[in-house]
């Protein structure tokens, strides 16, 4: 369940109302503090919505303007005593927790878009551990390199920005990925050239036996289904209310480790392997985003689905 806090020009009042009391509305405990809001001006009002319910709420409010001329802000309520619950007609599973909240998760992922300091650094450091864990075939520094890694972010972004026709979030998203794979193969390639250099990394580290690591420049038809189920996964744990699973996500592909083996190739001039694995990091990002927007896709038509029939069941007269 959601909590709303609105604040309400007086302009939007008797629109805001129509849509918060009207027959059909999902709303409940419904509260009104006149002339309480400072900046913007207005009356705060206050609310509780079923997830199912929200996103059709919230784009009527947004058609009306509130918007911009006045405010929403909304924050999740862990538990409530004391209401008449409504079973959730618009979950997937006919669990509220899995109800998707279009507004939450375009918010999530536009963070996500914006190409900064933090994310080139996060980006970077990932792949210099995944270079080092490539060369001394240690699973477990490539794991590492997978969890700090922050590249399924925009991934998502870019799965939502397809099913919601946001190409502009689908281009910036493209971008802060190019930009943060360049930055940090780039800055890899010369700490791999250092290395070698001082006589830390071989001459040819990709050419003795790596059992261990090998498949990450070995691309394979299995590498598109795991990254195919990741992507579902990982949308999974974004639209719904349990992210616990996204950690497992992002320890289930190999796009950063990939990276690292790029880096460690060309500095090596190992070109063979090198190119593999672009393939394989190629390969991961596709099937990411495809798994992510076929969920999406899945997910929006069972919602819109769901809501309709809700609605007619609020309008039906009961017997």
């Amino acid at each position: 369940m959601l909590h709303l806090r609105m604040i309400v020009p007086p302009l939007l009042r008797a629109d805001v109302d129509g849509v918060l009391r009207a027959p059909d509305s999902p709303v409940s405990n419904l509260i009104a503090l006149p002339g309480a809001g400072l900046d913007p001006a207005g009356d705060v009002l206050l609310c509780d919505v079923d997830r199912d319910a929200a996103s059709g709420l919230l784009a009527q409010l947004h058609d009306i303007g509130l918007d911009q001329r006045g405010s929403i802000a909304i924050e999740s309520v862990d538990l409530e005593l004391g209401r008449r619950r409504r079973r959730s007609a618009a979950a997937v599973f006919g669990n509220d927790d899995d109800a998707v909240v279009w507004e939450e998760v375009e918010a999530r992922t536009d963070d996500e878009v914006r190409l900064s300091a933090t994310f080139l650094v996060f980006m970077t450091v990932a792949t210099l551990i995944a270079a080092v864990g490539v060369v001394t075939d240690q699973p477990i520094l490539i794991v590492g390199a997978m969890v700090v890694g922050p590249d399924f972010g925009p991934l998502a972004a870019i799965a939502v920005g397809i099913v919601r026709r946001r190409p502009r979030v689908v281009w910036r998203s493209g971008a802060t990925l190019l930009i943060g794979y360049t930055g940090a193969i780039v800055v890899t390639i010369g700490f791999a050239l250092l290395q070698q250099a001082i006589g830390v990394f071989p001459a040819a580290p990709l050419a003795a036996s790596h059992p261990l690591t090998q498949f990450i420049w070995e691309p394979g038809p299995l590498s598109y289904v795991v990254g195919f189920l990741a992507g579902i996964a990982g949308v999974l744990s974004l639209t719904s209310a349990k992210s616990g699973a996204l950690i497992g996500v992002l320890i289930s592909v190999t796009t950063i480790p990939a990276a690292g083996a790029i880096a460690v190739g060309i500095a090596a001039g190992e070109w063979g392997p090198a190119g593999s694995a672009a393939v394989q990091l190629i390969v991961n990002l596709v099937a990411i985003v495809t798994g992510g927007v076929l969920t999406l896709s899945v997910q929006l038509l069972v919602q819109r689905r769901a809501y309709r029939r809700r609605q007619r069941e609020l309008l039906t007269p009961r017997g």
